[in-house]
C-alpha cells in the first residue's frame, strides 16, 4: 500500500480518501493504450477562501530508482504551462499596459509579415491566430533557442484564416503570448514569472529551472505506443507527426516529434522557456497561483496577496470561442482569455472556474464563485489533454466538500 504524505482539514477528509483511492487502483487492461490508470507519483493541493485546506503528495518520483515522492518534488506540467502564462498576459492587462485589442504587430512589428498584420492580441490568448505550427523544420536545439523560434513565426503564414474559429495552438501558444509579454514588459516570460508570481506568493514554480533544482524533478512516465500494428497506426493517424494535432503538439517545425514526448525528460528542456508547456512546479504552488487569482491568500512575506482583481479575473474567464475546435483536436474546447472553460468535453469545476490541464493528466484551476483553487501533478502519464480518471476523482471529491 502506498503511503501518503500531507493533510487535510476537517471537512476536506473525502479528498484524501479519493487521492489514496488513485494509488490503490489496479490498472485497467482495457485503458492500456491510454496509460493503465495507476497512480505512481503524484500531489494534490486545493485552496478555499484563501487557506490551503489539502496538501497531499505520495507514490514514487522515480520508479527506477525507488526515489519517493516527496513534499518538494516538482514536476514538469506540460499544457498547465498555459495557464501560468495567461495569467502573466492578464496582469499587464490589468495595470494597461497591454491592449487586448490592440494589434500584435502594435508590440511586435515583425509580426506583421505574411497576413498577419491585423490578428489582434485577444485571437493570439483563444487560439483563432491560426498559427498553431510553423512550417520550418527545427532541430530541438533550435527549438530552445527563444530568438530563433520568434523568428520563424515572424516569417510564418497562417493556416487558416485568423479569427475565423478556433483551433489548439499546443506550443505556438506560449511563444506568441510570450513575445508579446516580453515586447511590453521587458522581461522574458520565465522572469516575469519568477518577479510578478512565483516569489511574491513564495511558490515553487519555474518557467525556466535553475540547474541547481534538477534533482528535485520527478522524470516523466512518457506512454509508449504498443506493438500492435493496427493500434499503433490508428494512434498516429490521430496524433503522429503527420497529423494536425502532431503538428500542433510538435511545434515549432517538429522539433519535439523525433523523441516525442522523451523529450520533456531532458535538462536541456527543463532550463528553456517554452511557455505553453515546460513550466515545473508542484501542486501546492498551482493551487496557490490560482487562488490568489480569485482572492487574497498570504503571499512570501504574510502580507496579503492578489494577482487579479475581480474585473480582470471576470474578462479572462469570459468565454471567446464557440463550437468545436474542427482543425486540431476535433473536440469541443472552449476558451477565455488563455484558459480553458468548462464545457461539454472538459470539467473543471463550477460554471465560472478557469485554468489549464496539461497533457498526460496534471491541472490547475480557480472557480470564482466557489473562492477555491486546485492543482493536481503526477509522473505517469495518461493519454489525453484534458484529464482523466485520476484528476476527475479527486475533482469530484472536492466539490463534495462544499455540499
Amino acid at each position: 500500500m502506498t503511503e501518503i504524505h500531507g493533510e487535510v482539514a476537517p471537512g476536506w477528509e473525502s479528498v484524501a480518501e479519493a487521492f489514496t483511492a488513485n494509488f490503490e487502483r489496479q490498472p485497467d487492461p482495457a485503458m492500456a493504450v491510454l496509460g493503465g490508470g495507476d497512480e505512481v507519483g503524484a500531489a494534490v493541493a486545493i485552496h478555499h477562501r484563501g487557506e490551503l485546506v489539502a496538501d497531499l503528495w505520495g507514490g514514487l518520483a522515480d520508479r527506477r530508482t525507488g526515489r519517493p515522492y516527496e513534499r518538494d518534488t516538482l514536476q514538469l506540467v506540460f499544457s498547465s504551462t498555459k495557464g501560468i502564462t495567461a495569467i502573466c498576459a492578464n496582469l499587464l492587462v490589468q495595470r494597461g499596459q497591454l491592449d487586448l485589442d490592440a494589434r500584435v504587430a502594435d508590440y511586435w512589428p515583425e509580426f506583421a509579415q505574411a497576413g498577419k498584420a491585423d490578428i489582434p492580441v485577444r485571437w493570439i490568448l483563444c487560439h483563432r491566430a491560426g498559427l498553431p505550427w510553423i512550417d520550418t523544420e527545427m532541430t530541438l536545439e533550435q527549438a530552445l533557442d527563444w530568438d530563433t523560434v520568434i523568428e520563424a513565426i515572424e516569417r510564418a503564414t497562417p493556416v487558416w484564416e485568423p479569427g475565423g474559429q478556433h483551433g489548439y495552438h499546443a506550443t505556438t501558444f506560449g511563444w506568441l503570448v510570450g513575445e508579446v509579454i516580453r515586447r511590453v514588459d521587458g522581461r522574458s516570460v520565465g522572469q516575469f514569472v519568477r518577479d510578478e508570481i512565483a516569489e511574491p506568493l513564495g511558490l515553487d514554480l519555474w518557467l525556466g529551472l535553475p540547474e541547481h533544482l534538477h534533482h528535485r524533478v520527478a522524470p516523466l512516465e512518457v506512454l509508449e505506443w504498443p506493438d500492435d500494428p493496427a493500434t499503433a497506426a490508428l494512434i498516429d493517424e490521430f496524433i503522429g507527426p503527420a497529423s494536425d494535432l502532431g503538428k500542433a503538439l510538435y511545434a515549432p517545425g517538429g522539433a519535439f516529434s523525433e523523441q516525442q514526448l522523451h523529450s520533456f525528460n531532458l535538462p536541456a528542456v527543463w532550463s528553456a522557456e517554452i511557455p505553453a508547456a515546460n513550466a515545473i512546479c508542484d501542486a501546492r504552488s498551482l493551487s496557490k497561483m490560482y487562488a490568489a487569482c480569485v482572492g487574497e491568500v498570504a503571499g512570501a512575506d504574510g502580507t496579503p496577496v492578489r494577482l487579479l482583481d475581480e474585473d480582470t479575473v471576470a474578462a479572462a474567464a469570459a468565454a471567446q470561442t464557440e463550437g468545436v475546435d474542427t482543425i486540431i483536436l476535433g473536440l469541443d474546447m472552449q476558451y477565455g482569455l488563455g484558459f480553458n472553460l468548462p464545457g461539454p468535453m472538459l470539467k473543471l469545476g463550477g460554471p465560472r472556474s478557469f485554468g489549464h490541464y496539461g497533457m498526460g493528466g496534471s491541472v490547475g484551476f480557480a472557480d470564482i464563485d466557489a473562492e477555491l483553487s486546485f492543482g493536481y501533478v503526477m509522473n505517469k502519464m495518461f493519454l489525453g489533454l484534458s484529464g482523466d480518471p485520476r484528476s476527475q476523482t479527486l475533482i469530484d471529491a472536492t466539490y463534495a466538500c462544499l455540499r
